[in-house]
């Protein structure tokens, strides 16, 4: 795990690479790479590298060359098959001068050229400068575990880094709003295509490569997973179907323990974390390292459940309680870690336990990418029920039958189902817009002609905030209705879960791996049928099968739960200055964004409790403090608390 950075001039500029940049670059990624640094300019073209050194620890420094220097590499991640290659390449007259997964793939590249990355099995971003064709190459992994930003310049410069704030210190674009983005970002937490809040700034999407040259450049996907078509006819049975399921994440579990440094994993007592801590523990011939965390307060202490897993494994557990204090304290220094506003509160305990774990290891296992998989989130059967209802609903009554349930079903419903009621068929068409994309939303369509000012809506005339989504659910018009909403998931929200997991544990120098993401797993569990994902009501089936027996019932048949932040409370207590102070503070209402009558409106149902607006303010909140701290260059006030 590492930072990379570099720079690719323009031949119109007629200039070198400024070394001075190129360092500010690199070290502005210091947390990426604290144990070593190193550049490399040839003219117009620079690479920079920030290393946290996890393999081969003698002699893995970067940019690294290949024998006769003809191509230099810079590289973040781990490819856990690498040695696979090694023999191969030796006997076709590769020299290694390492034993390094970096050097690995400088002569795939000389074998294979832009289709080296077909070969490699694992998480990785990467720049390779070919000095004879004069061309950079840059690939992504499959799934986006490992980030890359980048900025395409009118003159034709290419600027690239693992994170945005290394882009901002090469001045290769002012700081300045993507008004576009609002939209998608207000609805979906973030952006779902390749575009960022920064205007200019791009991402590489996952499974593709970049290749610049001449100032022009080329995007090419050299991998997708769509959803499988299923021949049930001919489908083997559901025991087998798990047989060969747990057999792959198994083998994925045991890639991912390739280490020359301690390594441990992050365990909260779910199921897809103690699914991993239970294969780990056979692995192994030292208990495994476990860390969790919660806050110092009983509503959002579920440490019961982590140490019910760790017990049962006898890992060598350890745990970190936060205070409230601590959290709002860490906002605007993990808002400037990640670049753009925090999506979603559970970053900050994310830090937090990534602080623990760094104490005792450079490496953790994470759960992330199940839910996305294998339809882990009550959502879907959620909109599956709601849609199928609702077709037959709608066929079979007439807008002033709805219109007398609607009324009987309001006045009779009690307290705790009215604010559901306005989520169902019985309101809302029977589409996917309204009942998937509206209603999972953070601010849906009608919600944001409410939420932003006239002048920011004549902006945003024809900008959909599910234009990025409807892309991807429709992409694969023949698979079923759960094949789609999971591959859109795929392609868009487990992004953003992923970059939250890259750069809060990189903000604590540690390496995070993600067994449910090697792709040949994705691969198989995209082509499951829908039963052995979603089975009737229970989520996750074949996960939930392939580990009967192995994990406590307890763990096993523990309903899905999201970890616990007690914002809602927060908002009205101790928290309620981040929303006098923050979201309809003076500063807030001056940029001319967001209509201040609506914002006094959301905050005051919330603080009286007519209303729950959690999400919605905690987007507010970040969004406002982004601001403040990127784009305006407030300075952070003091540092980050450190938790004993």
């Amino acid at each position: 795990m590492c930072g990379i950075s570099g720079i690719a001039l323009s031949p119109r500029r007629s200039i070198d690479v400024n070394e001075a940049i190129l360092v500010r670059m690199r070290d502005v990624l210091r947390h990426r790479g604290p144990d070593d640094a190193g550049i490399f300019i040839e003219g117009p073209v620079g690479l920079a590298h920030r290393r946290l050194s996890i393999v081969d620890l003698a002699s893995g420094h970067q940019p690294m060359s290949n024998e006769d220097g003809s191509l230099q590499i810079v590289f973040n991640g781990e490819i856990y098959n690498h040695a696979d290659y090694r023999s191969g390449l030796e006997a076709r007259g590769h020299v290694f001068a390492t034993r390094s997964d970096t050097e690995m793939i400088v002569h795939l590249y000389e074998e294979h050229g832009s289709r080296c990355v077909e070969h490699l099995r694992g998480m990785f971003a990467f720049a390779i400068w070919n000095r004879c064709t004069k061309e950079l190459f840059i690939a992504r992994d499959r799934l986006g575990v490992k980030p890359l930003y980048y900025v395409h310049t009118d003159d034709g410069s290419l600027f690239f880094a693992s994170e945005i704030k290394a882009l901002l210190a090469a001045n290769a674009i002012r700081p300045e709003l993507n008004i576009a983005a609002l939209p998608d970002y207000f609805a979906n937490r973030a952006t779902c295509d390749d575009t960022t809040l920064f205007a200019g700034v791009r991402r590489l999407p996952p499974g593709h490569t970049l290749s610049w040259k001449d100032g022009k450049t080329n995007i090419a996907c050299y991998w997708d997973v769509g959803p499988g078509d299923v021949d049930e006819s001919h489908a083997r049975s559901s025991t087998e179907y798990i047989n060969d399921w747990r057999d792959l994440f198994e083998a994925s579990v045991k890639l991912r323990l390739m280490a020359d440094v301690p390594l441990g994993m992050f365990l909260s007592g779910g199921i897809d974390s103690s699914a991993i801590a239970a294969v780990m523990c056979r692995l192994v011939s030292e208990p495994i390292k476990t860390f969790s965390v919660a806050f110092n307060v009983p509503e959002a202490n579920e440490l019961e459940y982590a140490r019910l897993a760790a017990q049962a494994f006898r890992t060598d557990h350890h745990e970190i309680l936060i205070e409230p204090s601590d959290f709002a304290a860490a906002l605007p220094h993990l808002i400037w870690h990640e670049d753009e506003p925090l999506a979603h509160p559970a970053s900050v305990p994310l830090y937090f336990v990534s602080q623990l774990a760094r104490r005792h290891v450079k490496v953790v296992l994470t759960g992330e990418g199940s839910d996305e998989l294998l339809a882990g989130y009550y959502r879907y059967r959620t909109t599956l029920l709601n849609l199928s209802a609702g077709r037959i609903y709608h066929r079979f009554s007439t807008d002033g039958i709805r219109r007398v349930v609607n009324g009987v079903a309001t006045a009779l419903a009690p307290d705790s189902l009215k604010r559901k009621l306005p989520r169902t068929f019985l309101y809302r068409p029977p589409d996917v817009d309204a009942l998937y994309f509206d209603n999972f939303a953070v601010f849906p369509r009608d919600m944001q002609r409410d939420l932003f000012s006239k002048d920011l809506r004549d902006q945003l005339k024809g900008v959909s905030p599910y234009a990025g989504m409807r892309q991807h659910f429709d992409a694969h018009p023949t698979a079923s209705l759960l094949q789609r909403l999971l591959y859109a998931d795929l392609k868009t929200y487990l992004h953003e879960l992923l970059m939250k997991q890259d750069q809060m544990s990189m903000a604590a120098s540690i390496e995070s791996r993600v067994p449910f993401l090697d792709h040949k797993l994705v691969e198989f569990s995209t082509a499951l049928p829908d039963r052995l994902k979603l089975h009737g009501w229970t989520t996750k089936y074949v996960l939930r099968q392939a580990m009967k027996g192995v994990l406590p019932d307890s763990i096993l048949n523990r309903p899905k739960m999201g970890f616990p932040v007690p914002l809602e409370r927060w908002f009205r207590g101790e928290f309620r200055y981040l929303l006098d102070d923050i979201v309809l503070g003076e500063r807030a209402m001056a940029r001319g964004l967001l209509r201040p009558e609506f914002l006094r409106q959301l905050v005051d149902e919330h603080v009286s409790g007519k209303a729950k607006h959690t999400e919605r303010l905690w987007t507010l909140v970040n969004f406002e403090l982004w601001q403040r701290h990127v784009l305006d260059g407030e300075e952070l006030p003091g540092a980050l608390p450190e938790v004993a």
